[in-house]
């Protein structure tokens, strides 16, 4: 075990019939990530098309490992090599996240179902204070395992004519997000009291594919959508024409009946529930067609 209460990450190298090492590969994580996304659907596909998230990296107690930053807050993007310590095992066919494609290779994707769950983002270096480094536009979950940092270096990680197999022949459409008065103000109310940030959910959710019900946690409304992130609910409209997506107002997962005296509260965060529908002034602020899932 690390001295913050991660364990050792053991890896096993072999190549062909010939084990090159008998005995495990370990590594000491260096630190670890601290940000408010916690869940796997908050984490965007790539750094390079993350929102403006912030995270912090936080290095063990070491003094030599602060010393080990000298020099780098000259840099303006450091790669994370990490742990993706949520997955239990690993998937030798993955689907890609891509509406409609069929499955493939796992090495042949940036799937995080790997045989040794490992992990590489590239991603914006804010400031280094002492041993913590504020980084941005990240795909990173708050308490992942980092193993180690280095310099994004352009002439020589950068091939931008290089072919990309598969994506090569994908048009993807991207949908831009836009975010009412009211809606704004419910977001903005459910980070400072519930701790969740919901804008960043939506920028990484409703991106691309934002009625792909059988992906994403995403039913129709009428002529509308609701996408559900844990007890809340988003009611967004789809302009297909523009590539829009309008975020039209956050309700709470919970009805009247559920949110009444005397409930069972499984998740701990109906007293939040609560005070939400309070802070809001209609009806729409309540879920009236069935019990959270």
């Amino acid at each position: 075990m690390t001295s913050f209460g991660l364990p050792t990450l053991a890896l096993s190298l072999k190549l062909g019939p010939m084990v090159v090492n008998e005995e495990p590969i370990e590594f000491s994580p260096i630190g670890y990530i601290e940000c408010a996304q916690r869940y796997r659907y908050e984490a965007a596909r790539q750094p390079s098309i993350a929102p403006e998230n912030e995270a912090w990296i936080q290095l063990n107690d070491e003094p030599s490992l602060e010393e080990g930053l000298l020099g780098l807050d000259g840099f303006e993007r450091i790669w994370v090599i990490y742990e993706f310590h949520l997955n239990e095992t690993w998937r030798p066919l993955v689907s890609p996240p891509r509406k409609g494609m069929a499955k493939l290779g796992v090495f042949a994707t940036r799937a995080p179902h790997r045989p040794n769950r490992l992990g590489m983002s590239c991603v914006r270096l804010l400031g280094i204070h002492g041993r913590r480094l504020h980084v941005a536009q990240h795909d990173l979950l708050d308490k992942t395992p980092v193993i180690d940092l280095k310099p994004y270096v352009p002439y020589a990680d950068a091939f931008p004519s290089a072919r990309a197999g598969w994506i090569d022949d994908i048009e993807e459409e991207v949908f831009a997000l836009q975010v009412g008065a009211m809606a704004r103000a419910q977001l903005s109310w459910v980070a400072r009291h519930g701790g969740f940030d919901l804008m960043n959910f939506l920028e990484v959710q409703l991106r691309t594919d934002p009625t792909d019900h059988r992906r994403k946690r995403i039913r129709a409304r009428g002529s509308s959508f609701e996408i559900a992130y844990r007890t809340w609910r988003v009611d967004y409209a789809v302009d297909s024409e523009g590539n829009r997506v309008e975020i039209r107002c956050v309700r709470s997962g919970y009805s009247a009946e559920e949110l009444g005296s005397g409930s069972t509260d499984p998740y701990g965060d109906k007293l939040t529930h609560r005070q939400f529908v309070l802070a809001c002034t209609d009806d729409s602020a309540l879920n009236n067609e069935g019990p959270v899932d």
